[in-house]
């Protein structure tokens, strides 16, 4: 969910981003503006993108048009908007993953985080949740530590795919708790969380939004 303070100061920030950019030119916008969301749509990057540029639409008069670019972690979308003429019409609609975490993800990028964008604004924030399926014999962090420690040869976790916010989380939280499960790949968080509630595997580690959805 995504609360009203947050979503209010997503779209202040988002405004006065667009505002510093309308000083270069006159009555900026003049048509419409594409904001890249570098994943697919339906994920929670691309629900809070769509909402704010419902009502930046009704604020700039001009449409807001959102194009889901996915694939490589975000960086195929994103890489586009860096190829993108800087006149204030292609933006972006990302999260810290792109321009933080894929830099120690991948040997090379196909555009510099710091030089090639200019930040706008705080979208909002999504904090990472530990999720188990129904089945597993624990009911605090605790006894899912000591159950984790006990089975470690049998335990699986699952994530949205490799270097995905829930891939990163997994192996944070398994980095902490000094084991070495299998982990089990999607090709999406839908997929996996599915699986998780059907208890194909044990744990998995993601957004809130994801998982209260």
């Amino acid at each position: 969910m995504i609360s009203r303070r947050i979503l209010a100061a997503a779209m202040a920030a988002f405004a006065l981003g667009l505002s510093s950019q309308a000083l270069a030119q006159a009555n900026y916008p003049t048509r419409p503006i594409t904001v890249v969301v570098p994943f697919a749509a339906g994920g929670p990057t691309d629900a809070l993108a769509r909402i704010l540029s419902a009502k930046m639409t009704e604020k700039l008069g001009q449409q807001i048009v959102v194009e889901n670019i996915g694939g490589a972690g975000g960086t195929i979308g994103v890489a586009k908007v860096a190829r993108a003429n800087p006149d204030g019409y292609t933006l972006s609609f990302t999260h810290m993953g792109t321009l933080a975490v894929n830099i120690a993800l991948y040997k090379s990028l196909p555009y510099d985080s710091v030089k090639d964008f200019e930040p706008i604004g705080l979208g909002g924030t999504n904090p990472m949740v530990l999720v188990t399926k129904k089945a597993l014999p624990a009911k605090d962090f605790k006894e899912f530590q000591a159950y984790v420690k006990a089975n470690e040869s049998k335990v699986q976790y699952g994530m949205a795919g490799i270097g995905a916010a829930s891939h990163l989380g997994g192996l944070m939280l398994n980095s902490m708790m000094k084991v070495n499960v299998l982990e089990i790949p999607y090709k999406g968080t839908g997929p996996a969380l599915n699986d998780l509630v059907a208890g194909q595997f044990d744990y998995m580690v993601d957004q809130a939004v994801n998982v209260l959805a």
